[in-house]
């Protein structure tokens, strides 16, 4: 298939194109700090000390020294996240959550699949200089339908956070070879960021006993730009542009084979999606600060296509317009801070098959939300928030979701925290329309699913602040959830809602410790306890556990990063029996080990090295896709 290693060295040669050391700031040595915008929609900085939230925020140094190249790697290593990959789809899982339950953003902008409903998230290359916020738990008081589970906010830095010219290159086993180029600064009041990145790798075979290698190509381009207009004006302007192209393996149809339903090789067999957003965004401040204007408008663009080997056999667009307003009243006092917070989200989603077999007629669908948040924040040591949210969809009922949460840090740094709240997710496109000849199709009768949760938590810290540690239990319900059903006599895949209640309860726990500015360790341990009507739901492990460890010498001279992810046995669903009725399979744990080094060879070069999966661990992540093995990888990276 064909690959982006030409494009490689022109993306590399254009950034350094563009460079002009006169354009930037000298660099911020507060590049990192911790400023976090997600789960509040007052547009104030959060700050994690008292937010009542179940928040994580991964930063840039953890991305360079673990080596992430796909953001859903790092995610592993979230409380609460269960990830499972097959070749061209990624998904995450959210407390036990539906795949497509958790709002995904990247730098502002909803780059979930308005046909499908989510992100593939492998299709995500990791930026080093990029954070990434996860906000678990129901957040449909602030966000809309497709946060009942959560949300997830990759953000790259800015130009004024991060200056400078930086790019990276690397190659290693089953023929991969990974580049990034980013490009920031600052030109008076405009700030600017560029980036670009690609992998192509032939890849391995992922059927039992398969001999097909599945190679995929995928590559991005983003800018964001931010101008200080006035002291009191600012503009800012997001795009990006993706395209990811794969092979893939179908299953066994034919009922008299023992491979019946299992993948299989599947020669030919081909995707493309393509992924096109932008966002404008403006905000005015007045009254010396104390009352906020914010209005936003974006754009989402996805196409999928698959193929045969001799014809296109599937595809969709989907497209969502979004236009946000946002006002914030404060009210300051000696040691309180009082917002009042009005939003509104006007939202109209298309979709439309391509797949001529289908129905290829446009439909849509428009959504107003409306939304009132209240915060009060007391002396750098409590806070509470209180948010409703009204939706007026021209398909589903209306509905109105909430959320109450609060936080109290006791002097001896231990943080209290609890938070209920309520969620909704509508039916997607691909659910109610979605068509594949004597495969699949939709359900026009689904009605929105419905969740409801709470959770209660406590953090220490120890070690003067050097360290942390935290417990949370969480419990939600989620009514009329939408499963795949097999009805006769076709016995062809449709979606329905459930008639009875799914139950998923847990705990998550955390540990960061910071030792002599040369020691970083991070820990994190999930139970998971996820039922629907009394049955364990699939890929939902019910044990998730990670534990990174990282050294470096003075002045990140040198370091080493030693990561480890444990997932637990899992059920999953086998549809091997050729009556169609679905078989529940144990999917076995597995732990997978990386070790990363790094050392720099100039002041502004560095090389680096990986080894990923060093115990040559074989496992399945979906039932009978079988998962890369032991890989190695070395490349160069340099900054100017």
């Amino acid at each position: 298939m064909p690959k982006y290693r030409q494009f490689t060295a022109q993306l590399l040669s254009c950034a350094a194109l563009f460079y002009c050391p006169s354009a930037y700031a000298e660099e911020n040595a507060d590049a990192d700090s911790l400023i976090v915008v997600t789960g509040t929609r007052s547009g104030d900085a959060i700050s994690p000390d008292i937010d009542a939230g179940s928040l994580t925020v991964i930063d840039s140094d953890q991305i360079v020294s673990r080596q992430v190249r796909q953001v859903s790697d790092i995610l592993r290593d979230v409380p609460g996240i269960a990830v499972s990959t097959t070749a061209g789809q990624t998904q995450l899982r959210l407390r036990g959550a539906e795949a497509n339950h958790t709002l995904f953003l990247i730098d502002g902008i909803e780059v979930s699949d308005p046909f499908f409903g989510e992100f593939d998230v492998g299709t995500l290359i990791a930026d080093n200089m990029a954070q990434i916020e996860i906000l678990r738990g129901e957040q449909s008081a602030l966000y809309g339908s497709d946060a009942i589970g959560g949300v997830v906010h990759y953000r790259t830095l800015t130009g004024a956070d991060d200056p400078g010219l930086s790019a990276r290159i690397e190659g290693g086993s089953f023929n991969t070879v990974n580049a990034a180029a980013r490009l920031g600064g600052t030109s008076g009041a405009f700030d600017y960021a560029f980036t670009s990145s690609m992998t192509s790798t032939d890849g391995q075979p992922n059927a039992r006993g398969g001999t097909r290698d599945l190679g995929n190509d995928s590559a991005a381009l983003a800018f964001v730009g931010n101008l200080q207009a006035t002291d009191n004006l600012r503009f800012g302007v997001v795009t990006r542009y993706s395209k990811n192209k794969g092979d893939f393996n179908g299953s066994e149809s034919d009922p008299t084979s023992p491979l019946f339903g299992q993948i299989i090789d599947s020669p030919g067999r081909r995707f493309e999606n393509i992924g096109v957003y932008g966002l404008v965004k403006a905000e005015l401040d007045l009254m010396d600060g104390r009352w906020s204007h914010r209005a936003s408008a974006q754009f989402a663009d996805s196409k999928r296509r698959s193929y045969s080997a001799t014809a296109q056999t599937g595809g969709s667009v989907g497209k969502r317009l979004k236009g946000s307003y946002e006002t914030t009243l404060k009210f300051i006092g000696d040691a309180m801070e009082h917002r009042l917070t009005f939003a509104a989200d006007l939202e109209r989603e298309t979709y439309r098959n391509t797949d001529q077999s289908a129905f290829t007629g446009e439909r849509s669908n428009e959504n107003l939300g409306i939304v009132g948040l209240y915060e009060l924040e007391v002396g750098g040591r409590a806070s509470f928030s209180a948010a409703v949210r009204y939706d007026d969809n021209d398909r589903f009922a209306n509905v109105t979701t909430y959320r109450v949460q609060g936080a109290y840090l006791l002097p001896s740094g231990t943080k209290l925290q609890a938070a209920y709240g309520t969620g909704v997710k509508n039916p997607g496109f691909f659910e109610l329309y979605g068509y594949f000849d004597g495969q699949f199709i939709g359900n026009p009768d689904l009605t929105p699913e419905k969740s409801e949760g709470w959770e209660a938590g406590i953090t220490q810290q120890f070690l003067g602040g050097d360290g942390q540690i935290g417990l949370t239990y969480f419990q939600t319900h989620l009514e009329d959830e939408i499963f795949t059903t097999y009805p006769p006599p076709t016995f062809t895949a449709t979606p329905a809602n459930r008639a009875t209640l799914s139950k998923r309860n847990g705990v998550e726990s955390w540990l960061e410790i910071n030792l002599d500015e040369s020691w970083r360790i991070n820990g994190s341990y999930t139970y998971l306890r996820a039922r629907e009507n009394g049955v364990q739901e699939v890929r939902r492990p019910k044990h998730i556990g990670s534990m990174a460890i990282d050294w470096h010498l003075p002045d990140n001279k040198a370091g080493l990063t030693l990561v480890a992810r444990y997932n637990g046995s899992q059920q999953d669903v086998a549809y091997t029996d050729p009556s169609f009725i679905p078989l529940n399979v144990r999917l076995e744990d597995y732990l997978l080990v990386n070790l990363n080094g790094r050392v720099e060879i100039s002041p502004n070069l560095e090389l680096f090295g990986r080894v990923e999966n060093i115990l040559g661990e074989r496992y399945e992540q979906v039932f009978s896709f079988v998962s890369a093995g032991r890989a190695v990888y070395a490349g160069v990276r340099g900054h100017f």
